[in-house]
């Protein structure tokens, strides 16, 4: 029984052992990791200040809002309808996207697709994304519509459906990819090249803040794109041709509610090892509509400085209609050239600024503080000029200069006249072939009339006057020579004596 109780604390204490040596392995291996997380977050949060302390371009603009100074490599805050750039950060370094990339596929599917069109999964669809990478968890051979398959890009990030609708669209990855990039170049887009649907990393898959912002605004014109990103949760129901029964939330916290702000109109999350956290958002207050674009950042970085940036954008500056504030340009000076129903002084001006478009400017700056350039060149018919406006150097809207029509009925007069150029310092017509109809304000006309009939009746009695004075002395003076002459045949008689 001893030698029995020796061998058992002997393989005991041998267990023990092998179990100490284990946990010691163990924590070690866990330390060093945990040491190497820290160091890696260490250097992180080092290149986050110093990415923090990078200039920022619109803070170098006279009179212009300071904006906050974010941690993240560029950032860009963009007025949706105008372009109007309030923030500005490196905007036109080259950076990778990540998933962000998504927005591009979304809206060249809805320009190019039908929403209730079904979108089969190819094997190529499903299989060329990394099993890591994000997904809606499809299968080849299956197929949803492309509102689904919208969902899935924006709502879940899947990868499989990014490539899925793109080959709905031209056929291919590849064509698809060719489409975005010429898409982009239409857009104005210069540092941007496409090199897939979804955004994983390839050295030669990049755009600029600037890029994604200009190519976001088309995207957040679109209400049905902003119903889709803005969907904190979707339920995909399984169909005879997709099995299963699912949901997917969105990563956006400031979509989801996990970061609550007001006006939030939908975005996407980005990130890869590469381009680090990269974020697009939009919002909308006061009347504006703006577009967030946060560029290689730590998290939760992406999120409270897009908040930053949206609070900097909504509460420095301000909105103001150009048609209610332009005074320089006198649309007046058509002269009696009015186009309208009534003739006898209600008539409209034939020209006149959209009343749709403003400028966005700081809170200090008035309207007459800008500084505007009209052009000419404008290739839409009813369109005479257009008019850019300026703060520092810093563009903040433009109107258009509009050629006025109106199908009225009474007093027509046909005229090859379609459109007449007005400016402060000179007025030219230019003609067409088409034929408007004009109006004539009858009571500057009979003014016209007057003033010429006026002038051309002084004209003639001045002339009578003249002529008048100059027959009544050429009247007196044959008189006088008549009056010598008789005196001088008198005075001869008088030396006769009859």
């Amino acid at each position: 029984m001893l030698l029995y109780n020796k061998k058992y604390l002997s393989v005991s204490r041998r267990s023990i052992s092998l179990i100490l040596s284990f946990f010691l392995f163990f924590f070690g291996f866990c330390g060093n990791i945990i040491d190497a997380q820290a160091t890696d977050l260490e250097e992180m949060q080092e290149e986050a200040q110093i990415r923090k302390a990078l200039p920022i371009q619109s803070n170098e603009i006279d009179n212009w809002p300071v904006g906050p100074k974010v941690s993240s490599q560029a950032a860009i805050l963009m007025d949706v309808n105008t372009g109007v750039i309030l923030y500005s950060k490196n905007i036109h370094e080259r950076l990778y996207p990540a998933s962000t990339t998504k927005i591009m596929t979304c809206l060249l599917a809805m320009e190019e697709g039908n929403l209730d069109d079904m979108v089969e999964f190819s094997h190529d669809a499903v299989f060329s994304v990394p099993t890591d990478g994000s997904k809606m968890g499809m299968d080849a051979g299956e197929s949803i519509t492309l509102e689904e398959c919208l969902y899935g890009i924006m709502v879940a990030s899947a990868n499989e459906a990014a490539n899925a609708a793109g080959e709905y669209i031209s056929g291919s990855i590849e064509n698809f990819v060719a489409l975005m990039n010429e898409r982009a170049e239409q857009m104005g887009c210069k540092d941007t090249h496409f090199m897939n649907t979804n955004g994983l990393h390839d050295p030669q898959h990049y755009t600029s803040a600037y890029d994604l912002a200009l190519i976001s605004s088309y995207f957040f014109k679109n209400e049905m794109l902003c119903k889709i990103s803005n969907t904190d949760r979707y339920h995909f129901e399984a169909t005879p041709t997709q099995p299963d029964d699912f949901y997917k939330k969105n990563k956006h916290k400031l979509v989801n509610g996990e970061i609550p702000y007001d006006g939030i109109l939908g975005g996407k999350t980005g990130y890869t090892d590469d381009s680090r956290q990269t974020l697009v958002t939009c919002a909308e207050q006061n009347g504006m509509r703006l577009v967030c674009v946060v560029f290689k950042e730590e998290s939760p970085d992406q999120f409270t400085d897009t908040v930053e940036l949206f609070d900097y954008g909504f509460h420095n500056f301000q909105v103001l209609n150009i048609s209610e504030n332009e005074e320089k340009y006198n649309i007046e000076a058509t002269g009696f050239l009015q186009i309208g129903n009534d003739v006898f002084g209600s008539s409209k001006p034939i020209l006149s600024i959209d009343t749709d478009s403003y400028v966005i400017i700081p809170n200090t700056v008035s309207f007459q503080d800008l500084y505007s350039e009209i052009d000419y060149s404008q290739s839409d018919e009813n369109r005479v000029a257009g008019i850019e406006y300026s703060y520092n150097g810093m563009y903040v809207g433009d109107a258009y200069l509009n050629l006025v029509t109106d199908n009225a009925t009474s007093y027509e007069f046909d005229t090859n006249m379609t459109a007449t150029d007005i400016s402060v310092e000179k007025t030219e017509e230019k003609t067409d072939s088409s034929q408007d109809t004009i109006f004539i304000n009858i009571k500057k006309v009979l003014i016209i009339v007057l003033v010429l009939a006026a002038v051309i009746i002084t004209i003639f009695m001045v002339r009578a006057l003249i002529v008048n004075g100059r027959t009544a002395r050429r009247r007196e003076n044959r008189v006088k020579r008549k009056q010598r002459r008789r005196s001088r045949i008198r005075s001869n008689f008088d030396d006769f004596d009859f």
